[in-house]
């Protein structure tokens, strides 16, 4: 088959853009008897899968997002004669017809609880158009089940459209820990093993719910004095943001930045345990790294996070900080649970495996061949 796959996420550092890699990766490696087209919004990205003789790399300028998925992709679907075209995001080329196959990466827009963190032009974009992709769409994939009720159920969209798939973290988390680099991470953010640790980004920290993160933690630093270890890309100005003090418990906070993938691995490992009470989440990425790594966690008793989670959590309110102190507070305090839960999560991390995902992706795109 001659499959394309539309990357103008390849260079997102979300959710979506670590599927987007890490899903075509796999589909090369795995399925050599195929020819992949990969289509770039930036040149820049070209020559990220040279080494895969299946793979051909076009750069297609973005632009307009709409255009660029609407008028572009069904031109460069005609021009490489392809059989099938995948788009790892939550659009498909209306004009390619039933050869395509989307990813939806969760139903916030159209939550009572979640809709305020978007727009009101992108919810209403969302309820028009996410309908007609996915009648359009020869195959919808969607990366957690609660996402794929969601759909069914507020869009109509039959049961029989949407599979789930659940993707990976990526294979770092999974490996043996390296001490060297973990001693290297922890001295260069100046901490040592057993903290608490939570990731956020700035942009999103209302949607990650830092603000009950920080509420919790000055609950449990009032009892039992600790550090919490905030990672992310646009949390230095968190202090000032939430006028944070320089002394007491906001002195035992730390605002890394932005963490490479490679070393995210050590402070997961060195980790007391994982907080992660965000307020809605359809496949959190950051849930399965902890499981891989096996880290104890602390999350909402909410959406995808609860799915993935399984009983490898001690599952809170998210709105309820006293309830998510006191789950923090029981981990700190009892490092038989601590142990049990470590046990879980490399237990429920098996659940994620991008060799299933890969396997499941490619049997949605070769059931198109024929149609």
């Amino acid at each position: 088959m001659r499959i394309g796959i539309m990357l103008r996420a390849f260079e997102e550092r979300g959710g979506v853009g670590v599927y987007a890699r890490n899903i075509t990766r796999e589909l090369l490696k795995r399925a050599p008897q195929h020819d992949f087209f990969l289509y770039f919004a930036r040149e820049q990205d070209l020559g990220a899968y040279s080494e895969f003789p299946n793979a051909t790399e076009r750069f297609v300028p973005l632009g307009n997002k709409v255009i660029w998925d609407q008028v572009r992709m069904p031109q460069w679907f005609r021009r490489d004669r392809l059989d099938a075209i995948f788009h790892p995001k939550f659009t498909v080329p209306l004009l390619c017809g039933r050869k395509s196959v989307m990813v939806l990466h969760g139903a916030g827009w159209f939550i009572p609880e979640t809709r305020r963190f978007w727009s009101r032009t992108t919810r209403l974009y969302a309820r028009l158009m996410m309908p007609v992709y996915c009648w359009r769409a020869g195959t919808v994939l969607s990366v957690s089940e609660i996402t794929r009720q969601e759909f069914c159920r507020r869009l109509g969209v039959p049961e029989s459209k949407i599979r789930t798939v659940y993707f990976a973290p990526g294979e770092q988390f999974a490996k043996p820990e390296d001490k060297d680099r973990t001693a290297r991470v922890l001295e260069r953010f100046g901490v040592k093993p057993g903290f608490i640790l939570t990731l956020t980004g700035g942009d999103r920290a209302d949607r990650k719910n830092f603000g009950t993160i920080l509420d919790a933690f000055r609950l449990v630093h009032e009892q039992q004095p600790c550090k919490l270890v905030v990672a992310g890309r646009g949390c230095e100005d968190f202090r000032q943001r939430y006028k944070i003090p320089d002394s007491g418990y906001g002195a035992d906070i730390v605002f890394t930045g932005w963490v490479d993938q490679q070393d995210l691995p050590a402070l997961y490992r060195s980790a007391s345990l994982f907080l992660y009470p965000s307020n809605m989440e359809a496949f959190p990425i950051p849930i399965t790294e902890a499981l891989a790594s096996g880290s104890p966690i602390v999350t909402s008793n909410a959406y995808g996070l609860k799915e993935l989670a399984g009983d490898a959590a001690l599952l809170v309110d998210p709105s309820a900080p006293g309830e998510v102190a006191n789950a923090v507070k029981r981990i700190l305090q009892d490092e038989k649970l601590r142990s049990d839960l470590r046990q879980r999560a490399m237990r429920r991390s098996e659940a994620f495996d991008w060799g299933r995902c890969c396997e499941k992706t490619l049997e949605a795109l070769e059931g198109l061949a024929g149609s």
